[in-house]
């Protein structure tokens, strides 16, 4: 039996090892629904979440990721205030900080479709959606992940990246889409891996600050939309 009742969660400001954490201990859940469902022969709903959340600085490196592409050492870290976890999704290294929006959707598959391409395409186009709110274009950049700016052309820069884990076609992890994100923080890295190309927010964009909340729901529905949810 299908379920697109999806349980949506605001963590607010939280530390990345706990929301983590967190995160494990919910993707852990839901794939032990799922276990028994086949073990007892059943077709009981599976839990499915969409979790909002910001972090203090962090720097993330993922499983295909280089250590090298983070630019800073011990001290360094201290220095920015930043902590620094390798951790077991896709991608390489990425930022997260006050003024992003961090979405981890831990949703089986199975109740939406298994198609892991079509998943993250369906993440970037409800970015694409909300940025197009603003009245900014944005678009997919040729074989990458994530949201681009002028992917066309020379002045490409990422709004928003990308990296998801897959277990028995439950998702954990997902995107950092950048609002009124401090992008100093950003020269401290090689983002994703991809060392000529920049990095940009709503916020630059813009040439304003923008209220995060209101994007947050502009990016909430547009998720719900596209998958056809029903926040709960």
């Amino acid at each position: 039996m299908k379920n697109k009742k999806v349980i949506f969660q605001d963590w607010g400001l939280l530390d990345y090892q706990q929301a983590w954490d967190r995160q494990e201990a919910v993707f852990a859940e839901t794939l032990a629904e799922k276990s028994l469902n086949r073990t007892n022969g059943t077709d009981n709903p599976v839990t499915n979440y969409l979790i909002f959340v910001e972090h203090p600085h962090v720097y993330t490196l993922g499983k295909s990721g280089k250590p090298e592409n983070l630019l800073l050492d011990e001290e360094g870290l201290k220095a920015k205030e930043a902590a620094y976890y390798k951790i077991n999704r896709g991608g390489d290294i990425t930022y997260h900080g006050p003024g992003q929006i961090v979405g981890y959707p831990i949703l089986d598959l199975d109740n939406f479709f298994t198609d892991i391409h079509l998943y993250l395409r369906t993440l970037e186009e409800a970015v694409i959606l909300t940025l197009a709110d603003y009245g900014i274009k944005s678009g997919r950049y040729e074989g990458y992940t994530g949201v681009w700016l002028d992917a066309d052309n020379d002045k490409a820069r990422k709004i928003c990246a990308m990296g998801v884990r897959c277990s028995r076609w439950v998702t954990m992890h997902g995107f950092a889409f950048n609002v009124n994100t401090d992008l100093n923080y950003f020269k401290n890295i090689v983002p994703c891996g991809i060392d000529d190309k920049d990095v940009t927010s709503l916020e630059r964009e813009l040439g304003y600050k923008p209220d995060i909340e209101e994007v947050r729901q502009k990016l909430k529905k547009h998720i719900s939309n596209l998958f056809e949810m029903e926040l709960c």
